[in-house]
């Protein structure tokens, strides 16, 4: 087998492939690319025994990486308003004890939530992304991570969105608790940490 440097189809866990065909089953048009999975499973390696929160399950793409990459006492929180769609990751992971996954209003969930104890967390929603962004950063652990996608103009945005994310992008780079780096990678990527 030949690899090509950028392929990282060879890190996905085993289980993408099923809940990929059955995310293109449902027609569900906002699935989190390979690209953006390898480098969750990294960044989930990375913070052995953290705590992880996902605002967006969608159909548990980006889960399945993560949970690819977390070790035996690490755990996931992965939150969605949507149960059709979160139905496809608890059918491909709800069988993991390190998974807890919730059906509820993200920004309902955020408020609720004790301050500064997630080592990672993915906002692939608008919750905690365009939508209680203070509440969300204020739940990251010193040196936590905080990853957003879809930073890149995608074909569903709705109109004016750009500006949405240029607001966004500046908030994460200047605010004074974080170290942000953009990537053009996946779908656009960007990678903030809380300093010590």
């Amino acid at each position: 087998m030949t690899l090509r440097f950028g392929d990282n189809q060879n890190v996905l866990p085993a289980n993408w492939r099923k809940i990929g065909a059955r995310t293109a089953a449902l027609g569900f048009d906002m699935p989190s690319e390979a690209d953006a999975g390898a480098m969750l499973r990294l960044l989930a390696t990375s913070k052995p025994g953290g705590l992880f929160l996902e605002l967006g399950t969608g159909t548990g793409l980006a889960t399945a990486a993560l949970v690819a990459g977390m070790d035996a006492a690490a755990s996931l929180v992965s939150i969605d308003n949507d149960a059709r769609v979160q139905a496809v990751a608890r059918e491909a992971l709800g069988q993991d004890p390190r998974v807890t996954f919730v059906v509820a209003d993200g920004l309902d969930f955020l408020r609720g939530q004790a301050v500064g104890v997630f080592d990672l967390i993915f906002a692939d929603a608008w919750p905690g992304k365009y939508d209680g962004l203070d509440e969300t950063l204020a739940l990251l652990a010193p040196g936590g991570l905080y990853v957003v996608d879809d930073m890149l103009p995608q074909p569903n945005w709705p109109d004016n969105h750009q500006a949405r994310v240029d607001d966004l992008t500046a908030r994460l780079k200047s605010h004074a608790d974080l170290t942000a780096v953009s990537l053009s990678w996946a779908s656009g990527l960007i990678l903030a940490a809380r300093r010590p």
